[in-house]
C-alpha cells in the first residue's frame, strides 16, 4: 500500500511539474487554454485551461503582439458571452476564473487602449444572469487589486482609480439598477438570487471607498434600500455588510448628516424585525452579529453629529433606538454583549446625549441588565446556559473564552463607571441590593462542585460566580462614586449597614472568602467616616489569614486556600498603607522616648486598641512557624514597617525596626545558616513523596525564606516622608548634594548592612549550585530540582493555566516541585533584596566600601554554569538599580537586580560602581547569546534538511527546544534593554495630528501612546563610552545583536541604541575597518529580519544614516556598496555625488530614503513564501491625468492686480 501512495505521489509531481513547464515555455498555450475552457469540458479541465489562460496574461502579456492581445481579448469576451452554462448549473470557481481573466486585462489595458470597456460589461448583462453574476465579479476584483491590495504599480493604479472615480455615478446607477431587477424577482426566480448577492458584494467593495455623497443621494434612496433587504432571509446578511461599512466611513460632518435618516420609523423598524429571535445557526448568528454592528455604528454616528457644528437634532426615537441596543444588550450570546458596551459608553460619556431623560432612564436599565452580564457563563463546554450554544460557535476552547471575558468584562467595568456618574445613587442601590441578596442566598456548589472536598464550591459553581459578579460590579459602583459625589452626599450609613452584614457572614468556602474580603476591601473608604468597625475588620482577616478548610486532617492546603490567606494578607496591607489612621489612631508625644520604652509605648501608651489587638496578633503569628508560610509572615512584617513610616521619627522607626528584624537577624547571622547548603535545605536527601512535609529540612528552608523575604518587606516599605519639612523635623535628613537636594537616611540602613554580607555570601553559593560536582550531589528524587516548574514552562512558552484548572490542587504536587519552587523563588528573592537596596538605602548603599568587587564577587560568580532562566533575574534586577528619576518617570523599571541597580545609582558613583560592573556582564553576555543564538541558527537549519529525524523527534525535545529558545530571547530582550537605559536616555514624542477632519473627537477609540525616541546619552552612557574598550564593547554589543534572529529586539536596539551610540564616536578617528563592519552588520540584518516591514524600515533607515555621515570620510563604504546584488553602479555615484556635493542642490529626505532604498534593495531578505514568487509586471500607459506644466513663470506675466490692492492710491481699503 505504501508503495502504491509513493506512486501515485511522483506522478502527481511529475504532473504539476509537467504543466507547470507547459505554461511557463510552451507557444501552444492560447489554443490549448481555449479548448480546454470550452464548457463541453468538465469543469475541472476548464478551470485549468482558464488557469492557463490568466497565467500568459500576467506573466507574457509585455511581450506580446498586438493582434495577440485582440485575439485573447475577443475569446475572453466570447467565453464569458457564450461560453458558460446558466447560473445555476456554472462552478462558482470557473467564473471565478473567468472573471479574474477579465480584470488582468483591465489592470494592462483600462482606460487608455480600452476606454469601452464600462459599456461592454453593460451590455453583458443583457445576455443571461451568469453574465450579470460574472460582470459583478469582475468590478469587484478590481476594486479589490486596484483599492484593496493594491497590486498595481502607482502609476496604473493611479489611472483606473480616476477613471472609476469618474464614471462612479454610472457605476452606481449600474448597480442599483441591477440590484432592483433582480431583488423585485429573485423570490418566482431562484437565479435572481445569486446575481442580487454578488451584487451586493460588489457594493461592499465599492461603498468602503467612493465619496459618501455616491452612499447618500436620491434622499438616501441606497441606505433606504438596504434597510428593507434585512428583512430578506437570503440577502439580509449582505445587505447588512453594506450598511455596516457605510456606517463605519469616516469624513467630514457635513457628508455624514444623510445617515441620521436611518433614525426614521422605517429603518429602526426594519432593524428591530430582523433582529427578532430565530433559530441558532451559522449562517443567521452571523447576521445577527452585523446587525449589532450596524446598530454601533450609527450610535458612532449619532454622538459624532449631536452636539458639533453640523446642528443635528436629537432624533425623536431615540427611545426606540437604545431600545434595541439594549436588546443586543440582553442576548444570550456574549459577543453580541460585548459589541454594544463601546457605544453605551459613548452615548453615557456624551455631554448632549447623556443629559437626555432617554438615556438617563436607560442608564438605570443598563444596571439591571449588566447584573447579568457581569456573571460568567456560556462556557462553550457546559449546556447549563443558553450562552454556551453560541459560545460553540465563537469560541474554540474554554480557554479561549475566559481570556474573551476577562476582556469582556473589564469593558463592562469601564462602562458602569461611566453609568454611576449618571445615576450614582440608583448604581450604590443596586449593588447594596445584589450583596444583600447574595448574602442572604445558600450556597449552591452546583454539578461543578470541588473534586477534592464535599460541599465546596469550584470556580464555576453558580454560587461563586454570582459572588464573583457581584464583587466586581460593587468594586467599579463604589470607585465612580467615591470620585463623583461630594462627602455629605455619600451613603455612608448604608455602607456601614452593608459592611457589617460582609463581617457577620460566615463560610467555609475559600472561594466565596476571597469575595468576601473584596467586598471588605471596597468597602473600606467609608470606614474612613465610621471607624467602629476597625476592630471587627481586623478580626476579619487575622482570622482569615489563619483560614484552614479541613484542621484536623492535615491535608496539604489547595490553592484556593492559600489565595484566600494571600488575599487576607494583601488586604491588611492595604489598610496599613492606605488607612494607618485605623490602627495608628494618635500620634507619638512630642517627648522623647527612649529606644527600651518603645515596646511599651507602644501597646499601652500611644494607641488605641485597634494597634493593640493589631500588633499582639501579627507578633502572636510571626512567632508560630507551622501556622504560616514565610510568605504570610513577611506580609505581616511588611504591614508592620508599613505603619511605622507614620512616626515620622527616625530614632523610633529605627529603634521599631530593630525591635522587629532582631530575631530575622539572629536566625540569619547564626553559624547554623554557614552549614553545607544543599544539605542544609535537603536537596541531597531522598525524601519520600508520603513523608511528612513538616520535615527538619522543610523546617530549615521555610525560616531561610522568612528570613530573605522579611528582610525584602523592610528594605522595600521603610521610607522617610514624603514631605521634606516633616523628613528634615524627623531627622531622616543628614544634608544636601550639590544640586541643592536632600540627602535622606533609611531607618533600615543599620539592619540591612548586618544582613548584606550573608546574603552575598548565599548569592555565592547560589550561583555554584549549578556546577557539575554540585548537581551530581543532589539526590536520586531531587535531581531535576534547578529546572523550571511545568507551570513557570507554560509560561515562558506562552500557555498560560486556567484559573480552573488548578484551584484545587495542592500548591505544590511533589517534593520536586516544592523544592524547585523554594529554590527560584530565594534565588529571585535575593536578587530582588540586593537590587531594591540602591532605590530604598540610596547613599548609604553606594558608599559601602567595595561594593562593585563584592557585588562581583558573589552575583557574578559561575555564570559559565548559571542557566538562562536563571540569569535573567540578574540581569532583570540589575537593570533597575541607574538614574532615581528615571525610576519615578518609568514603569518599565520595575523587576530584579541589574536593571534596580543601575536605574537608582547616583551618576557620582557611575565610575566607581556600575561601570565595573557593567562591562564584564556585557562582554560575557555578548559572548554567550552569540553562541546560543548560533546554535538556534544551525537547529534551523538541521530541522530543515532532517524532516524524517524531525517527525521522529519526540513531542518532549521539541518543547524543550522551543523552551530553551524562548529563554534565550528572553535574556536577549533584558540584555539590550539593560543595555538601552544604561546609556540612551529618552523623550516622548508629540503624537501626530491627524490629517482627516473626521470630528471623531468624542468616539471611544483606543489612545494610541506617543513612541519614545532617543534623545541622546544618559549621564551613565556618558561615563562609558569615555572608556574605548568600554566603548567598542557596547557598539559591538549593540551591532551584533541586529543579526540574531530576534525581530522585536532587532527593531527596538535598531531604532533606539545603535545610532546614538556610534554617534559619539563618528567624528572621531575610527578604523576603515570598524566603520565597514557597522554598516555591513546593518546590511547583514537587513538580509535577516527585511521580510518584516518595520525592521525593514528601521535597519534601512538606520544604514542610510550611516552611509550619510560616515561615506564623505571613508571611501570603503562605497567599497561595500558595489557588492550588494544588483545594484546600479550609476544610481549609485549619483547618489554619492549629490551627497558629498555641498554645493549641489539638496536631496529631500523623503527622494533620500526612497533612492538609498532602491541600492540597497538587493540585500533585503525576502520571506520563504516570497523567495520563488514569480513577480508580476504591468507596464504604465501614458497617463490620461498628467498636469500640464506652466510655461513661464507667474511673476513674469501679467499683472495680476495684487500691487494696485496695497498701492497708496486705492482708497478702498
Amino acid at each position: 500500500m505504501a508503495d502504491q501512495v509513493a506512486a501515485m505521489c511522483d506522478q502527481l509531481t511529475k504532473a504539476v511539474l509537467f504543466c507547470e513547464d507547459f505554461k511557463e515555455s510552451s507557444s501552444l498555450c492560447i489554443p490549448c487554454a481555449l479548448q480546454l475552457a470550452d464548457k463541453t469540458k468538465p469543469a475541472v479541465v476548464r478551470h485549468f485551461g482558464l488557469q492557463t489562460l490568466e497565467h500568459v496574461i500576467k506573466f507574457r502579456w509585455n511581450n506580446m503582439p498586438q493582434e495577440e492581445k485582440v485575439q485573447i481579448k475577443e475569446c475572453a469576451m466570447q467565453l464569458l458571452s457564450r461560453g458558460t452554462h446558466s447560473i445555476l448549473e456554472e462552478e462558482s470557481h470557473v467564473k471565478d476564473a473567468l472573471s479574474r481573466i477579465i480584470v488582468e486585462m483591465i489592470k494592462r489595458e483600462w482606460p487608455q487602449h480600452w476606454p469601452d470597456m464600462l459599456k461592454e460589461m453593460e451590455s453583458l448583462t443583457s445576455q443571461g444572469d451568469v453574465q450579470t453574476e460574472v460582470v459583478m465579479w469582475i468590478l469587484l476584483r478590481l476594486a479589490e487589486d486596484v483599492i484593496t491590495f493594491q497590486t498595481l504599480p502607482n502609476q496604473r493604479r493611479r489611472d483606473i482609480q480616476q477613471t472609476l472615480t469618474q464614471n462612479m455615478d454610472n457605476i452606481f446607477s449600474f448597480l442599483l439598477a441591477v440590484l432592483h431587477i433582480h431583488v423585485d424577482s429573485y423570490h418566482k426566480v431562484r437565479a435572481h438570487c445569486r446575481v442580487a448577492v454578488a451584487t451586493l458584494n460588489t457594493l461592499a467593495g465599492y461603498i468602503d471607498w467612493v465619496s459618501l455623497t455616491h452612499i447618500t443621494s436620491g434622499n438616501g434612496h441606497l441606505l433606504e434600500m438596504l434597510c428593507l433587504l434585512l428583512s430578506e432571509p437570503e440577502l439580509q446578511l449582505e445587505a447588512s455588510e453594506c450598511l455596516l461599512i457605510a456606517l463605519n466611513r469616516k469624513g467630514k460632518l457635513e457628508e455624514r448628516e444623510p445617515f441620521m435618516l436611518l433614525f426614521d420609523d422605517v429603518a429602526i423598524q426594519c432593524i428591530l424585525s430582523a433582529a427578532q429571535a430565530g433559530e441558532v445557526v451559522e449562517r443567521r448568528y452571523v447576521f445577527l452579529k452585523r446587525l449589532c454592528q450596524v446598530l454601533c455604528a450609527l450610535g458612532v454616528q449619532l454622538c459624532s453629529l449631536v452636539g458639533s457644528d453640523v446642528n443635528v437634532e436629537v432624533p425623536a426615537n431615540l427611545s426606540k433606538y437604545t431600545e434595541a441596543l439594549l436588546a443586543f444588550t440582553t442576548h444570550p450570546s456574549q459577543f453580541l454583549k460585548s459589541c454594544t458596551l463601546a457605544t453605551w459608553g459613548a452615548l453615557f460619556k456624551h455631554e448632549v446625549l447623556s443629559k437626555e431623560a432617554v438615556v438617563v432612564q436607560m442608564a438605570v436599565n443598563y444596571l439591571k441588565v449588566s447584573m447579568t452580564n457581569f456573571v460568567k457563563t456560556g462556557f462553550p463546554s457546559q449546556n447549563d446556559n443558553p450562552s454556551s450554544d453560541y459560545s460553540r460557535m465563537d469560541f474554540h476552547s474554554d480557554e479561549d473564552f475566559h481570556f474573551f471575558f476577562y476582556s469582556f468584562r473589564g469593558q463592562q467595568g469601564d462602562v458602569l463607571k461611566i453609568v454611576s456618574r449618571i445615576v450614582p445613587l440608583e448604581a450604590f442601590q443596586t449593588a447594596a441590593d445584589w450583596l444583600h441578596y447574595q448574602i442572604a442566598c445558600p450556597i449552591d456548589p452546583g454539578q461543578s462542585a470541588s473534586k477534592s472536598s464535599r460541599g465546596l464550591c469550584s470556580p464555576k459553581s453558580p454560587s461563586v460566580v454570582q459572588w464573583d459578579a457581584m464583587t466586581v460590579f460593587m468594586e467599579c459602583v463604589v470607585w465612580q462614586i467615591l470620585k463623583t459625589l461630594p462627602e455629605e452626599k455619600l451613603p455612608i450609613d448604608q455602607s456601614m449597614e452593608l459592611l457589617q452584614a460582609v463581617l457577620n457572614y460566615d463560610t467555609k468556602d475559600p472561594l466565596i472568602l476571597s469575595c468576601l474580603l473584596t467586598t471588605v476591601s471596597v468597602l473600606l473608604p467609608f470606614l474612613v467616616h465610621r471607624q467602629q468597625l476597625v476592630p471587627q475588620v481586623l478580626f476579619k482577616l487575622f482570622k482569615t489569614l489563619t483560614f484552614e478548610f479541613d484542621q484536623e486532617n492535615k491535608v496539604p492546603r489547595t490553592k484556593s486556600v492559600k489565595n484566600v490567606r494571600r488575599h487576607a494578607c494583601s488586604s491588611i496591607i492595604r489598610i496599613c498603607r492606605d488607612y494607618p489612621q485605623f490602627i495608628l489612631v494618635t500620634i507619638f508625644p512630642s517627648q522623647s522616648i527612649s529606644c527600651d520604652d518603645v515596646r511599651m509605648t507602644l501597646g499601652f501608651l500611644l494607641f488605641q486598641p485597634s494597634f493593640d489587638m493589631f500588633y499582639s496578633n501579627v507578633k502572636k503569628l510571626l512567632s508560630s512557624d507551622a501556622l504560616q508560610t514565610c510568605l504570610e509572615r513577611a506580609s505581616l512584617v511588611e504591614a508592620l514597617v508599613l505603619i511605622s513610616n507614620k512616626f515620622q521619627d527616625f530614632e523610633k522607626q529605627k529603634a521599631f525596626l530593630d525591635e522587629l528584624l532582631a530575631p530575622v537577624l539572629a536566625e540569619w547571622t547564626s553559624e547554623e545558616m554557614r552549614r553545607q547548603f544543599l544539605s542544609f535545605v535537603g536537596a541531597d536527601q531522598v525524601v519520600a513523596e508520603q513523608e511528612a512535609v513538616t520535615n527538619v529540612a522543610s523546617l530549615k528552608r521555610a525560616q531561610l525564606s522568612f528570613c530573605l523575604s522579611a528582610m525584602l518587606s523592610v528594605v522595600k516599605r521603610a521610607r522617610w516622608p514624603a514631605d521634606v519639612e516633616e523628613a528634615k523635623s524627623g531627622g531622616f535628613v543628614v544634608g544636601h548634594d550639590l544640586n541643592g537636594a536632600p540627602i535622606y537616611r533609611n531607618p533600615c540602613s543599620a539592619q540591612f548592612l548586618a544582613f548584606m554580607p550573608n546574603l552575598l555570601a548565599l548569592i555565592r553559593t547560589q550561583n555554584s549550585l549549578f556546577m557539575p560536582e554540585n548537581i551530581a550531589r543532589l539526590s536520586e528524587t531531587l535531581v531535576r530540582a534547578h529546572d523550571l516548574m511545568d507551570m513557570e514552562k507554560n509560561i515562558v512558552i506562552g500557555l498560560p493555566q486556567l484559573p480552573q484548572d488548578v484551584y484545587d490542587s495542592p500548591v505544590y504536587r511533589s517534593n520536586l516541585e516544592r523544592m524547585q519552587g523554594f529554590l527560584g523563588t530565594l534565588y529571585d528573592n535575593c536578587f530582588t533584596l540586593l537590587g531594591s537596596a540602591g532605590a530604598s538605602l540610596q547613599k548609604e548603599f553606594y558608599t559601602i566600601d567595595g561594593l562593585a568587587e563584592l557585588i562581583a564577587g558573589s552575583a557574578f560568580v559561575s555564570l559559565d554554569q548559571v542557566p538562562d532562566h536563571r540569569l535573567r533575574s540578574i540581569i532583570h534586577i540589575l537593570f533597575l538599580t541607574i538614574l532615581h528619576v528615571s525610576f519615578l518617570l518609568s514603569n518599565l523599571l520595575a523587576r530584579l537586580f541589574m536593571r534596580p541597580l543601575v536605574v537608582s545609582c547616583p551618576s557620582e558613583y557611575s565610575d566607581s560602581l556600575l561601570r565595573p560592573l557593567l562591562a564584564p556582564l556585557f562582554a560575557y553576555m555578548m559572548q554567550r547569546l552569540s553562541m546560543k543564538w548560533q546554535v538556534i541558527s544551525q537547529r534551523a537549519s538541521v530541522d530543515g534538511d532532517d524532516e524524517e529525524e524531525q517527525v521522529a523527534c519526540q513531542k518532549s525535545e521539541v518543547t524543550q527546544e522551543m523552551l530553551e529558545e524562548q529563554l534565550v530571547r528572553l535574556v536577549t530582550k533584558e540584555v539590550l534593554d539593560l543595555l538601552n537605559v544604561s546609556c540612551v536616555s529618552k523623550k516622548v514624542a508629540e503624537p501626530a495630528a491627524s490629517k482627516e477632519e473626521n470630528g471623531d473627537e468624542d468616539m471611544m477609540m483606543d489612545s494610541v501612546q506617543p513612541a519614545s525616541v532617543p534623545e541622546g546619552l544618559t549621564e551613565l552612557g556618558k561615563c562609558l563610552m569615555k572608556h574605548e574598550d568600554v566603548c567598542m564593547l557596547l557598539l559591538t554589543l549593540s551591532f551584533t545583536s541586529l543579526s540574531w534572529k530576534d525581530t522585536a529586539n532587532c527593531h527596538r536596539t535598531a531604532s533606539m541604541v545603535c545610532w546614538t551610540l556610534l554617534k559619539q564616536v563618528a567624528a572621531g578617528n575610527l578604523l576603515p575597518e570598524a566603520v565597514t563592519w557597522f554598516f555591513t552588520s546593518v546590511l547583514r540584518a537587513l538580509q535577516i529580519h527585511g521580510q518584516h516591514d518595520q525592521c525593514n524600515l528601521t535597519l534601512s533607515q538606520l544604514a542610510m544614516v550611516i552611509y550619510e555621515n560616515l561615506r564623505p570620510r571613508y571611501e570603503e563604504l562605497r567599497g561595500v556598496m558595489i557588492q550588494i546584488p544588483n545594484i546600479n553602479i550609476q544610481a549609485l555615484d549619483q547618489f554619492d555625488q549629490k551627497l558629498m556635493d555641498p554645493s549641489g542642490p539638496k536631496l529631500t529626505e523623503k527622494k533620500k530614503k526612497d533612492l538609498f532604498r532602491k541600492l540597497i534593495a538587493g540585500t533585503v531578505g525576502k520571506a520563504l513564501c516570497e523567495q520563488f514568487r514569480k513577480e508580476v509586471h504591468i507596464r504604465n500607459l501614458p497617463s490620461l491625468f498628467k498636469r500640464p506644466r506652466q510655461d513661464k513663470d507667474v511673476l513674469d506675466s501679467e499683472a495680476l492686480g495684487l500691487a494696485s490692492l496695497f498701492s497708496p492710491e486705492n482708497s478702498a481699503l
